[in-house]
């Protein structure tokens, strides 16, 4: 994908240089089955697209399995193409970007131009266009997708859903940096037991699948179940729900899907990036102490599209992407090392054993909620004023200027000094830079991430001495 740099040169009116891309195609055939989530198939996308091998190309989908995907099931799978390596994955335009644009509110005018837009430039599908030559393809029969999840640390490590526990069993000396077995340890003050592999994150995040009504709606649904029967989640997971836009809870509140997801923890957070950057905040002090103390490797599981180590939270060394309805069950089961698709997740009210597939909603019931409660009007309400701000927005206090305001004393962004001595010619261009050398020469699946961390500053690593020798407490930490 673009990089940073990139994206900020082009910002500034820089030219950024590029070789005009090979473009593979993709194909989709057939359907999604009974039960699957388009999270399950964007999962499934990844693993085959970084095996054959995509950097610095595009990959366009294509096939008549697009008929059966809708634009935000679409959009889920473009949306992960930074982690299946290329620089965009897209889709043709077709109807149903137009139905889109429409129900989400678009004037006819706009429809109407992304229309003859799309028609002229080729890029418009139908039943009859023909399908396009690409540099090399690739091809995947949807019906063929099983509930599936990725980890423990890297986006195109999808493992089949009943294979998760196998996994983390199987890697468990690589993921616990050395030990053979894994062991159980009491929570003195909490009344529980905290062993490897409980899960102690479990977020639905606001990246890939939060502006997805039908993996949203299918979480709501579970939870609903859930809670009807008396499950919760695990007193030792930290739950929280990030929605990628403010229409996921407006008709979340519609379907009466809120109250229970409240119930078992999923609490609304924010609109925002959240535990898929770090920002899931501290864990509690006791569960915090004993992982530390005790060296346990505990696990998180979020609805985002990266997890890498570190990432999430410093003491996750397992970290795994799912589906939002796959990380409510989660949070209720409460450890990675069950089969959720065999293994009881809880007990109800009655004692008795509750399945997965007691309480994972069938197609016709997310449908049946979608029809009903998601709106044109909701998209229309929420984003007619969308760039004036609220209160808080408008009461911010800047200063007008051509250029940026550089803070001396700000903790978070300073004037970058590595351009001070570049030497400008006479026409005012910086002149060549001669003897530079790389840094670091680094291996395969070294990210940024690595090299300089996106997640939670701890307190005892150098940047967290920094700020808070600059009077900044840790619960406000960020970068």
């Amino acid at each position: 994908g673009v990089g940073g740099i990139e994206a900020e040169a082009v910002m500034l009116g820089q030219p950024v240089s590029m070789l005009i891309p090979e473009v593979v195609g993709f194909k989709l055939t057939g359907a999604l089955a009974e039960g699957m989530t388009a999270t399950d198939l964007v999962l499934t996308v990844t693993e085959m697209l970084r095996k054959k091998g995509v950097v610095g190309k595009f990959v366009e989908f294509y096939g008549d399995g697009l008929d059966h995907l809708s634009l935000a099931d679409q959009a889920t799978i473009a949306n992960m193409a930074p982690e299946y390596g290329a620089t965009c994955g897209f889709f043709p335009v077709t109807q149903a970007t137009l139905d889109y644009l429409i129900f989400t509110g678009r004037d006819a005018d706009r429809v109407a131009l992304v229309e003859a837009y799309a028609k002229a430039q080729g890029m418009w599908r139908d039943s009859s266009t023909p399908d396009p030559v690409y540099t090399d393809t690739l091809e995947l029969d949807i019906g063929t997708v099983v509930p599936s999840l990725a980890g423990p640390k890297r986006p195109q490590d999808r493992l089949k859903l009943t294979d998760a526990a196998s996994s983390f069993k199987d890697n468990f000396k690589e993921i616990s940096g050395g030990r053979d077995t894994q062991k159980t340890i009491h929570v003195s003050h909490c009344d529980f037991d905290l062993s490897d592999g409980a899960i102690v994150i479990a977020a639905i995040t606001s990246c890939t699948n939060t502006s997805n009504p039908a993996v949203m709606v299918a979480a709501g649904l579970v939870a609903k179940a859930a809670n009807e029967r008396g499950l919760t989640k695990k007193p030792w997971v930290k739950t929280s729900l990030a929605p990628g836009s403010q229409v996921v809870t407006d008709y979340l509140n519609a379907g009466g899907l809120t109250e229970h997801l409240d119930a078992i923890g999923y609490n609304l957070a924010g609109y925002g990036c959240g535990s898929c950057i770090g920002n899931s905040g501290p864990l509690p002090g006791d569960i915090h102490e004993v992982i530390e103390e005790q060296n346990l490797c505990v696990a998180a599981v979020l609805s985002g599209n990266r997890n890498f180590e570190g990432r999430v939270h410093p003491l996750t060394r397992a970290n795994y992407l799912a589906s939002p309805p796959l990380v409510v069950a989660y949070a209720l089961a409460g450890n990675i090392n069950i089969d959720l698709l065999t293994d009881p997740i809880g007990q109800d009210r009655d004692g008795k054993d509750v399945y997965l597939k007691d309480i994972w909603p069938s197609n016709a019931e997310v449908k049946k909620v979608m029809d009903a409660c998601v709106t044109p009007e909701m998209f229309r309400a929420r984003y007619a004023n969308v760039l004036e701000g609220d209160a808080n927005w408008k009461a911010i206090k800047t200063t007008k200027s051509l250029t940026y305001n550089w803070n001396p004393g700000s903790t978070y962004v300073q004037h970058p000094p590595f351009f001070e001595d570049i030497s400008i010619d006479d026409e005012g261009k910086a002149e060549d830079i001669i003897g530079a050398r790389p840094i670091a020469l680094l291996g395969q699946s070294v990210t940024t991430d690595h090299i300089s961390p996106a997640g939670n500053i701890k307190a005892d690593s150098p940047a967290g001495t920094y700020l808070m020798e600059h009077q900044v407490r840790p619960m406000d930490f960020n970068s």
